[in-house]
């Protein structure tokens, strides 16, 4: 069959709306970021361009960025150790029990941050070391992203037969320990990378569960930029928020790309 051609026309309203969709989306954004520039946001460019309010910024939430980061990080750290073993033990003995326990553990994503806040500061808020430490947000976080780490670690090992691989290892002498760290974790490595990028992204960014478990010296980056803009000039608040940006966006990128390798791959 001969591929059915589009006509101009089509192609041009298809054009317009995408673009239309695009500055929907953009133009606030680059309005905001603009505003963390310019001396006067309601003088607008003529009043010229500056980085003082990016200082500001920086001099006022730099612990909340550092604070972000270290958590950002730890969460990941313990994504790892729990999501990629769990993943490989559930692509390795697929069934109802399997399917039960990975929509438990899914279960986190389908609930509102402040519900699940609200039920840890129920269950653990009476532990006032905890309570007070950035440990009870990490726990937060790490309920939070750990099903995306799972999902796809397990989505690359089901597409590579794990099972097919462990028992070829095996069959060579190669023992439990050796066979997750020389067989899965390679073969899994792009479900780890895509789940590590996602889980990063999303420590970084969270602010309802955050805003809920956070205390005045627990203060991550949403929940300071939620304060600027609440108690700061416009100005600085837009600074903040071209900072974020700084943050997220090469992240953003990398999961885009790295999803484009892989569906690359597959062809």
């Amino acid at each position: 069959m001969r591929p059915m051609k589009r006509s101009p026309l089509v192609f041009a309203l298809q054009l317009v709306i995408t673009l239309l969709a695009t500055a929907f989306l953009v133009v606030p954004a680059g309005t905001s970021i603009l505003a963390g520039v310019t001396v006067n946001y309601f003088q607008g460019v003529r009043s010229g361009l500056t980085l003082e309010w990016v200082a500001q910024v920086w001099g006022l939430y730099a612990p909340t960025i550092f604070r972000s980061i270290a958590l950002a990080l730890g969460t990941l750290v313990v994504t790892l150790a729990l999501g990629v073993p769990s993943a490989w033990a559930l692509a390795r003995k697929p069934g109802r029990m399997s399917r039960l326990v990975e929509e438990v553990v899914t279960l986190p994503v389908a609930i509102p941050g402040l519900a699940l806040a609200l039920a840890l500061i129920i269950a653990y808020g009476g532990i006032r070391e905890f309570r007070a430490s950035i440990l009870f947000i990490l726990v937060g976080h790490v309920l939070y992203t750990l099903p995306f780490m799972l999902r796809s670690v397990m989505a690359v090992l089901a597409a590579v037969d794990v099972r097919t691989l462990e028992e070829g290892a095996a069959s060579l002498g190669a023992t439990p320990w050796q066979r997750f760290i020389q067989v899965v974790v390679p073969n899994a490595r792009g479900g780890i990378i895509a789940g590590s990028l996602m889980v990063v992204t999303l420590s970084i960014g969270e602010f309802n569960l955050t805003w809920m478990l956070h205390t005045p010296l627990t203060q991550t980056l949403p929940v300071g930029l939620a304060d600027s803009y609440a108690s700061m000039r416009l100005e600085i608040a837009s600074a903040y928020t071209l900072v974020f940006f700084i943050m997220i966006v090469p992240l953003l990128v990398a999961i885009q790309l790295l999803g484009g390798e892989r569906r690359a791959a597959k062809r």
